[in-house]
């Protein structure tokens, strides 16, 4: 194995696109969207993997590692061949639909070439109609893939080109043995590229045994955040949250925005209170349907929408140009996290800014913030009520100065005007002040004294006392940041009531210890063919030749039949309600097997 290592922008400045020997209908398209030079890993990548290498490609999120294996892909297909060419495996659907819509973007000038999505949670026959017509470039996720394998509807033997992206990813999801399995079930002879931000043993692994000779190209960075993001914190209580966002909101000049949430439930509530302010607001977490995340998703493209609350695990693989804020309302437990959530703006050499809120409690994340990211976070201050008047004045005089090049409609209404002035002897100004106050409607123009009054939101530890009782929260960290610190210390998960959420029921599904199954592997499978999400598991318990598993008692038909067709390592598992008669508590027929709890999975 050959490896290099540069320095982010260092081959930028030698090379340009039309320099790295790509098709001319793909560099047709990169002038189209006005794209030049390079990014330190396609500047690296691309002239290996155009020359017939297996490339493993080390860099971290947001540095264009989708370009760096698309590019060469579509200089290379043949579009004579109908059996797919080009497989790329990706951790979730999120994530494949985003390399899709990149291979589409890129192969704008070629023409007959056919993509085709593959991931759980979509129905078969799509699917199945598509690869009957023939596909250029698959793109899905390791269980659905493994499905169509299995079932004889996906031919990969004629496969050229096969990629793993986040490949860290998807063994921490428990993919690691279906991932073996398609690559020994793949031609030999095949071009092989592995992505991922790090490089466990396990990749190592996998790179020794199925990539040949492979160029190992790692693409070093300073900060693990762009340097074109600008990221600042405020102090706030939990319970002003709602208040201190409404005021940003006012004074800052954003075009589109996510703001990070830690909760399902808190998407959808927040939301709803932007809207009432006069937002345009949307919601999407591990509960929105596939079709309306897409169709929301392409609102906040369009413009139609202009702030999006979302989780971490619905927000992943979204790369929409418009976002030029990213607003972490609820700050990650995790750096990893808070540089995922803000790597979605600031993108492909665009600025963007990152605004956190931080409770008094939670000064020790921001400092593990500022450590990991070797970058401090400037502390801003709530704007005033003079700056929110400032502003709104200033949007206002905007209106105004837009309505006065209107000329056809003011002609009209000056003649309306000064009939009232005449028949009711009243001052134009006068007039004009009363057409504003029918204009702004009950919605006070400018903050109230009252309103004003900037004690709201003094920054006091004893504020934040309302922080946990307010979300619910006992322990003042999100569920999975409290658990996962006991379970590194040894300690046994606690049993706590669940608040807020549906009723859980018990499901068997044909896996256990004899199939070394851990529960990772069982919430990954899951979470990605399902659709569910890390807050839509309870206690995993692992037996011999079967596990159990809480999940919501109310999934519905379409959810079941998926998870029933599920694989884990290769194996089906015939997902059913438990019919045991012993309560969970109770249940250590097998030598004390005690409930595990699941896994912190991302």
């Amino acid at each position: 194995m050959t490896s290099s290592e540069s320095e982010p922008g260092a081959a930028r400045t030698a090379l340009t696109f039309s320099e790295l020997g790509l098709d001319d209908a793909v560099l047709r398209v990169l002038k189209d969207v006005g794209y030049e030079t390079p990014s330190a890993i396609q500047a690296a990548t691309i002239p290996p993997l155009l020359a017939g290498r297996d490339v493993v490609g080390l860099a971290q999120t947001g540095t264009g590692k989708t370009a760096a294996f698309a590019l060469p892909i579509l200089s290379r297909l043949d579009l004579s061949q109908k059996a797919p060419q080009a497989l790329v495996l990706a951790p979730t659907r999120e994530l494949a639909l985003q390399v899709c819509e990149a291979f589409e973007k890129y192969a704008a000038h070629l023409r007959g070439v056919h993509i085709l999505p593959v991931y759980g949670g979509q129905g078969y026959g799509v699917q199945l109609s598509a690869l009957r017509r023939g596909v250029h470039i698959v793109v899905g996720t390791p269980g659905r893939i493994m499905d169509h394998l299995d079932k004889g509807t996906l031919d990969l033997s004629e496969l050229k080109y096969l990629v793993l992206d986040e490949a860290d990813e998807m063994l921490k999801m428990g993919f690691a043995e279906d991932v073996e399995t398609i690559l020994a079930d793949t031609p030999d002879d095949k071009q092989v590229a592995l992505f991922s931000a790090t490089m466990p043993a396990q990749i190592r692994r996998i790179s020794a045994k199925y990539l040949h000779d492979p160029e190992e190209i790692t693409i070093t960075s300073k900060t693990t955040t762009s340097a074109t993001i600008t990221q600042r914190y405020l102090t706030v209580s939990y319970p002003q949250k709602v208040d201190a966002l409404t005021r940003i909101l006012e004074v800052e000049n954003f075009e589109g925005m996510i703001v990070f949430v830690r909760t399902k439930n808190e998407t959808e509530t927040l939301a709803e209170k932007l809207r009432a302010r006069g937002y345009s607001a949307m919601a999407i977490n591990g509960d929105v349907a596939q079709v309306q995340r897409e169709r929301t998703v392409n609102q906040l493209k369009a413009g139609k929408l202009d702030i999006l609350v979302a989780t971490d695990v619905a927000a992943r693989g979204l790369d929409v140009e418009r976002i030029s804020h990213v607003f972490n309302y609820d700050l990650p437990i995790d750096t990893e996290s808070y540089v995922h959530r803000i790597g979605r703006t600031g993108r492909a050499g665009r600025t963007g800014d990152a605004i956190s809120f931080v409770t008094p409690r939670e000064r020790h994340l921001l400092k593990a913030i500022e450590k990991a990211t070797r970058q401090p976070l400037t502390q801003m201050q709530l704007p005033s009520a003079e700056d929110v008047n400032a502003t709104r004045l200033s949007r206002f005089d905007d209106a105004i100065t837009a309505a006065l090049d209107q000329t056809d409609r003011i002609n009209q209404f000056r003649d309306i005007i000064a009939h009232f002035v005449e028949h009711h002897d009243v001052p134009e100004a006068d007039v004009a002040a009363a057409l504003a106050v029918v204009a702004q409607g009950e919605t006070p123009l400018l903050l109230s004294p009252e309103e004003a009054r900037e004690r709201r939101f003094e920054r006091d530890d004893r504020s934040d006392r309302g922080d946990r009782s307010s979300r619910g929260d006992r322990y003042g960290r999100d569920d999975r940041g409290e658990r996962g610190d006991r379970a590194q210390r040894g300690e046994r998960p606690e049993r706590r009531p669940r608040t807020n959420r549906a009723p859980l029921a018990t499901y068997r599904i044909a896996v256990g210890k004899r199939q070394k199954v851990e529960p990772r592997q069982i919430v990954g499978a899951l979470a990605n063919e399902g659709g569910l999400s890390r807050e839509d598991f309870g206690a995993i318990q692992i037996r011999p030749d079967f596990s159990l598993v809480d999940l919501p008692a109310d999934l519905s038909s379409e959810v079941l039949a998926r998870l029933e067709n599920t694989r884990i390592g290769g194996r089906l598992i015939e997902l059913r309600p438990d019919r045991g008669g012993a309560p969970r508590s109770a249940r250590h027929d097998d030598g004390g097997d005690r409930p595990v709890r699941k896994p912190r999975h991302r």
